[in-house]
């Protein structure tokens, strides 16, 4: 049987995965050397490494990914495929599963580096920091007095929606900075550390108290356009709204919209419906939006992470040993 990965990965962690494959035959997704028929109908293993998901977005003609998905859906032994990020939403994860084939994903190896990048989007938006920027590019002086003085951590309310590693160890940062934490997940129940844990049914309630509404979550039927006019009509006064999740959770429009007339009084967002964002998009010049190119997850660990996790998986899986973080359901919604 034969075990596909980037030449890049092939390259960077030879040694590591010579010693994880056993008899499985190793061989890289090249462009410029397709994969011998016998090969692709021994191929049992698959690992979409962080180098070739990186391509997806915003590429043109002939690409890694491409490539790399066409080999997948051409395999008919093919029985497990490992993602180097923590998303399965991008309908290839669908099609493969329809077909019977194990899917699993790197939830947690960029979760540290995702939840800081958020938690620098609320330090940012709660010290005014677009407006620090907005004063010095007009090389003018800007004292925060008045309507313009921040308010204090301590004691606002944040609502975190997805309950993964990301999500907790945001709410830990948050806590420690003396705010209050409510989460939101599938299934409701108590969490040390937080005011309450309350399912989907219940996030018309639990929003109507947030200062901050952090979004951590994957794109599912359940998130896709969450947060849309009524979730930021419900929203008191001066929340703000951070989204380290995927772009199709919030309905763009309507963030806009409240971004411009002030019922939002800030965001901080990495992800968008459509990436690249395009140049001419009018949320770039929203007013107090920070954007970011969906790179909250970058660290120079993510890469060693993903694959430690993808190698213990590969030793699971030759042991016939249960997987860790296996999809359980297609997603049913587009974007990687």
């Amino acid at each position: 049987m034969t075990l596909l990965v980037s030449p890049h990965v092939a390259a960077a962690f030879r040694s590591h995965i010579r010693e994880h494959a056993g008899p499985l035959s190793i061989h890289t997704s090249s462009l410029d050397a397709p994969l011998a028929r016998d090969d692709l109908d021994r191929l049992a293993v698959a690992y979409l490494s962080l180098d070739v998901l990186r391509t997806a977005r915003g590429s043109a003609g002939p690409h890694a990914f491409g490539h790399f998905a066409g080999l997948l859906r051409a395999a008919p032994r093919l029985a497990w495929v490992h993602t180097g990020i923590a998303g399965a939403d991008h309908p290839l994860y669908g099609e493969l599963m329809d077909r019977g084939v194990k899917v699993t994903t790197s939830s947690g190896a960029n979760a540290d580096a995702v939840a800081h990048t958020a938690i620098a989007g609320i330090l940012a938006l709660a010290r005014n920091v677009p407006q620090w920027n907005a004063t010095q590019q007009a090389r003018g002086w800007l004292p925060l007095d008045g309507p313009l003085t921040p308010r204090d951590l301590p004691g606002q309310h944040a609502v975190i929606v997805g309950m993964g590693p990301i999500g907790l160890r945001v709410a830990e940062v948050l806590r420690a900075l003396g705010m209050t934490v409510s989460g939101v997940r599938r299934h409701a129940e108590p969490l040390q550390g937080f005011e309450e844990v309350v399912g989907f049914n219940e996030f018309d309630r639990v929003v109507a108290a947030a200062d901050w509404l952090v979004l951590t979550c994957p794109l599912t039927s359940l998130t896709s356009r969450l947060v849309g006019r009524e979730v930021f009509d419900r929203l008191p006064a001066g929340a703000r709204l951070i989204n380290v999740g995927r772009g199709g959770v919030v309905d763009e429009a309507a963030l806009l919209d409240a971004l411009r007339t002030g019922r939002l009084a800030g965001a901080y967002s990495d992800v968008f419906e459509t990436e690249p964002l395009p140049a001419d998009a009018p949320l770039r010049d929203a007013p107090n939006l920070i954007i970011s190119s969906h790179t909250a997850g970058r660290s120079s660990g993510a890469e060693g992470r993903a694959t430690q996790i993808f190698l213990d998986n590969l030793r699971r899986w030759r042991r016939a040993e249960p997987l860790v973080n296996l999809v359980a359901r297609p997603a049913h919604a587009s974007g990687t």
